[in-house]
This record gives structure tokens, sequence and C-alpha cells, in this order.
């Protein structure tokens, strides 16, 4: 698909001596706050959004615009979605003709080109959903609950080629609550965006803004999520699989194998789950008891108490309760893989 066709004479505030002319470069939903943000900050002329290109959703497969294109066509801001800009060089000429003092980036969903940082007049920055140089990539949200952080936070940082390296200009913290999933978690660092623009972009723009390099030796990494990411290691301690699949929830989601007649099926299981008292003496994956939950036995002694919701393959998302009113499961089975 090739970049859009833009008409800067068109943008939104163009012309209006607006503090500083900004493009936002995002796609998924933890930048919204950001782009509305922006959309309403009247120090701030939008003159551009870059965003993927629409994609088929659905069973249908119905193609769907990013809601980042669906905000800026609406306040008639120019919207541009390359593919590739390796591929549309253009879309970099259109970049250039916005003449924007700064590039604001938050899950645009691809790798910028040198041409790209170098554009803005200030800066090019980023909203990395961490408090690097921890969690550099992919999944820093999941990351974050999986390894047990206390904290997490959103940092505000420029870009440079290599993946998230860039200097810190500065950082917004919270503290993560013992029942914090992957969904909850990155809602409330959606929500710091704003804030972080706020200060950042007058003290980027005034030369005020502070430069911390990152210290290398404290970088760590999360890559890229799937589906097979989240099928859970009855071996590993309880401890460490409750977070598991608190981090997962709800992309890539946890899952276990449950026996059955003909192949094991596939169970997904969603919280709450909780680390109880297990037995060493039972293989891991074995269920200990059924009546107040599925409770099963883990690594290391321990066990997992799952009184959420499960989800067997071919049948609906339902309580624990409710399956185990209508399912064959006995105390003593074994959960495990293919």
């Amino acid at each position: 698909m090739p970049a859009t066709n833009i008409n800067l004479k068109f943008g939104r505030g163009v012309g209006t001596g607006s503090d500083m002319r900004v493009v936002f470069m995002g796609t998924g939903e933890i930048a919204l706050p950001s782009l509305d943000w922006l959309i309403e900050e009247p120090t701030v002329d939008l003159v551009g959004v870059y965003t993927q290109p629409d994609k088929p959703v659905g069973r249908k497969q119905v193609l769907t615009p990013p809601e980042a294109k669906v905000r800026a066509e609406a306040l008639g801001i120019p919207v541009v979605q390359p593919e590739s800009f390796k591929k549309q060089p253009e879309a970099v000429d259109q970049l250039l003709a916005m003449d924007c003092d700064i590039a604001v980036v938050m899950a645009y969903g691809q790798i910028l080109p040198r041409a790209v940082i170098d554009a803005p007049k200030v800066a090019c920055v980023n909203l990395h959903a961490s408090l690097l140089p921890r969690h550099r990539g992919a999944s820093p949200i999941q990351a974050a609950i999986r390894d047990g952080d206390s904290h997490s936070g959103i940092t505000l940082m420029h870009i440079a080629p290599k993946l998230d390296a860039g200097d810190m200009i500065d950082t917004a913290e919270i503290e993560l609550a013992p029942d914090e999933t992957g969904g909850s978690l990155h809602d409330r660092l959606a929500d710091l965006g704003p804030e972080l623009l706020a200060r950042g972009l007058p003290a980027l723009m005034d030369g005020s803004a502070q430069r911390e390099v990152q210290d290398e030796g404290l970088v760590t990494y999360s890559g890229k999520l799937g589906r097979e990411d989240g099928e859970l290691n009855w071996s590993r301690p309880a401890a460490e699989l409750e977070r598991l699949v608190r981090a997962y929830d709800p992309w890539p989601g946890t899952h276990t194998w449950l026996p059955s007649k003909d192949r094991p099926k596939k169970m997904k299981l969603f919280p709450s789950v909780q680390v109880v008292d297990g037995d060493a003496s039972a293989a891991p994956g074995t269920l200990l008891a059924i009546d107040e939950g599925l409770k099963i036995a883990c690594g290391e002694g321990t066990a997992l108490l799952c009184t959420g919701d499960l989800q067997v393959e071919g049948k609906r998302r339902m309580p624990v309760s409710d399956f185990l009113k209508g399912s064959a499961v006995e105390a003593g089975m074994v959960l495990k893989g293919l």
C-alpha cells in the first residue's frame, strides 16, 4: 500500500503560530492518550500522524484502520501509512515536508531509519513502556510482571539506531499492584504518556531537557511474544507461574494441556491464580485437588490454585466452578504438553 498523499495546508493548526510543530507516530492502543494530549494541547501544532496500514480484522477480515488514523482524520490531520520506509522512501519525503520540530513515537510498530530520526529539527523521541535500561524490546509490560519487578513506568528517550538504546530524557514511575496483569499495567502506563510529554516537549524546545546515557551493564531485553510462549511448564515454581499467568493476560495468554480420550486438549488459564502449599512427592502438573478450583503441583514442592476462568479448546470461557460441574477431570490427573 503506498503512503497516503497529504496536503499540509489541510493540517490542523497550520499557520496558527503554535509553539511547536509535532508529528506523531503510533499504532498501539497504549499510544492513544498521548495522541489525544497532542491533539488537545494548545501549544502543540500536530501537523501529521504516521501509523500502520489498515489491516483485516475478525472472522470476516474486514479492513480496519488503526484508531490513531480514525482520530486524526476526524480532525483533518494528515495521515501517512507506509508499510515500510525502506520500500516507500516517499514517506520520508512527506515527513520532511511537514517541517516538524519534534516527532513523538509510541508503539508505532516499525524500526525507523536514520533519515526519519534526523528529519525533525529538534528531536525524534520515543515513549517506551519500561524504566530503561531494563526491558528494552517488544514486550516490556509483560516482562515487568513476569520477572517480579516492584515498579514499572514510561521512559521518554531520544531515538537511536540501536533498539531502545537512546539517551533518556525523563521517566514516570508507578508501583505494580499484587494482582497486576498485563492488561491493567498497559492501561496505567498509557496514562503516563501525556505527563511525560507535558514536561519533556517544552524542555526539548527551550534546550533545557537533560540527556542521560543508558548504563549498558543494566540492560535486559524482552522479545516479541507469541502464543507458544504462554505454555505453562509445571516443573517451574508456582510463584513464577503465577506471575506468568498475570503477565500474559490478555496477550499472549497462558495454557496447558488437558488429557482426553483422543488427544490432549489445549486449556487456557486466566487470573486469578495463587500460590499455595504443594506436595513434593507429586509429579509437576498433577491435579492435587479440585474442590476449591484446580490445585496443580508445580516445581520445588509448590502448587498453583486456579480459581479464575478456564477455556478448553472448542468450548466457551467459563468460571472454574462451572468447568468442574461439567468436566470429567479428577484429582490425580496430570496436565502436560503434547
